[in-house]
């Protein structure tokens, strides 16, 4: 194996983010300057502006706009409070209630929104007072604020399922969404056990216990948010449409929902499609530039090369789930998950089918791995927002987000190891 395109690669990359140059640009010109090792200057550089453009030239691509534009529309129409209402009724009596509430709001609204950022700003301006009030630390708020956004990138519908999907080959959108489910709810529960011993061991306040007609009026209040993933999922998985075209249906239902709360206004709508401009763009940038960067991996072999390297170490496949969480997990600290879905599926997809993986696991494996990323410095973008949000600082946050990466790790292997927790719905529904 020739090594000199690999530590060009890794070195100049490495460079380029400690100097603080973006990520896609980091990805970017660390892979032409891999190139130019083996090919000359203008057709290393014609070709990784060919592959820029043509990693973006995808139909399945169009539903990541789209459901960025429906994630703003909810976020902006009055979603968010609707279910924390609700989730209130369930389990605000339950020790560490508000911080249950965050968990189980966060998960309703991560599935319907689609994204972990706009979960932890709308759950963290929302709940963070309210918990301050009731006597609750700041830093716990935003620890289990940040962690439970996360849930909303397993649970459909997820952006970076339908990454994984494109980087993987052709893994079935449909079945990719189907298997998050089990996955993103065990990981909620899992932060629900820790909220709650952590509440229970700081003596906060608990809630009423609410009655059954209260219930009642939040689910029905709920109800026509909530409808979006029937209506979202449900339509994908009984072949009505596209998850492109499910997209673009969610917009639409996420619009006509804001105007009918009356939270959405005409004067509203030029902000929101702003804004979802600029989150397009930014991750359209993040998959042309990776997608440059895989193809030079693919250029130069080390895909290949590194999964005879794995496999020369150990053929048990324990042991290389292992390996390949850890480094996983590594990466995760560094890169933002875009960029490391599009650059290490091609790199470890290869190993894990030699062992006999479905490409739907190791998909859940590798977005829960990267979703604890999320949530570290010195690149966790969910991190930011919920310590933004809460007005505290990453230093404060640390220690009550410790007992929530354990519960996040034990569900990571809990899903590494026991498959069928990933692929018993898409079984069931023939994906």
């Amino acid at each position: 194996m020739d090594y000199v395109p690999i530590l060009v690669l890794i070195l100049s990359f490495i460079t380029l983010l400690a100097i603080g140059t973006p990520v896609a640009w980091s990805i970017a010109i660390s892979s032409l300057l891999t190139i130019l090792v083996s090919i000359e200057s203008i057709p290393a550089f014609t070709t990784i502006s060919q592959r820029m453009s043509t990693g973006m030239d995808s139909f399945a691509l169009l539903a990541i706009p789209f459901f960025i534009l429906s994630g703003e529309l909810m976020n902006k129409g009055g979603i968010a409070h609707r279910l924390i209402a609700f989730a209130k009724t369930l389990v605000g009596a339950l020790p560490g209630g508000l911080a249950l509430i965050n968990v189980i709001a966060a998960m309703l609204m991560g599935a319907i929104a689609g994204s972990a950022m706009a979960s932890a700003s709308a759950m963290g301006s929302i709940l963070g007072p309210e918990m301050e009030k009731e006597g609750y630390d700041r830093e716990f708020g935003a620890a289990v604020n940040i962690t439970s956004a996360t849930t909303g990138l397993i649970i459909p519908p997820s952006n970076i399922l339908i990454v994984y999907s494109l980087a993987s080959g052709g893994a079935s959108i449909a079945a990719l969404f189907i298997a998050g489910y089990i996955p993103g709810i065990l990981t909620g529960l899992f932060l629900m056990i820790i909220a709650s011993i952590w509440a229970k061991k700081k003596g906060y306040k608990v809630g009423q216990q609410s009655k059954l007609k209260d219930v009642f009026r939040t689910f029905i209040d709920a109800v026509p948010s909530l409808f979006l993933l029937v209506l979202v999922i449900g339509g994908i998985v009984a072949g009505i449409f596209t998850a492109t075209e499910a997209s673009a249906i969610a917009v639409l239902y996420s619009l006509v929902l804001g105007i009918i709360y009356k939270e959405i206004s005409r004067d509203k709508l030029p902000k929101i499609f702003l804004n979802s401009s600029v989150t397009t763009a930014i991750v359209m940038l993040l998959i042309g530039a990776s997608m440059s960067m895989s193809w030079v991996l693919s250029y130069e072999n080390i895909p290949q090369e590194i999964s005879s390297g794995l496999l020369s170490i150990t053929d048990n496949k324990i042991m290389i789930l292992l390996i390949i969480n850890l480094i996983l997990l590594f990466v995760g600290i560094f890169m933002d998950m875009t960029p490391a879905v599009l650059i290490f599926t091609p790199i470890f997809l290869p190993v894990v089918t030699k062992l006999g993986l479905d490409p739907v696991h190791f998909g859940i494996i590798m977005i829960l791995n990267l979703c604890i990323g999320l949530c570290t410095p010195p690149v966790g973008s969910v991190l930011f927002v919920g310590v933004g949000v809460a007005k505290t600082t990453i230093e404060k946050v640390v220690r009550p987000l410790l007992p929530m990466f354990v519960a996040m790790i034990l569900v990571l292997f809990l899903i590494t190891y026991f498959p069928q927790l990933s692929l018993w719905l898409p079984s069931l529904f023939d994906l």
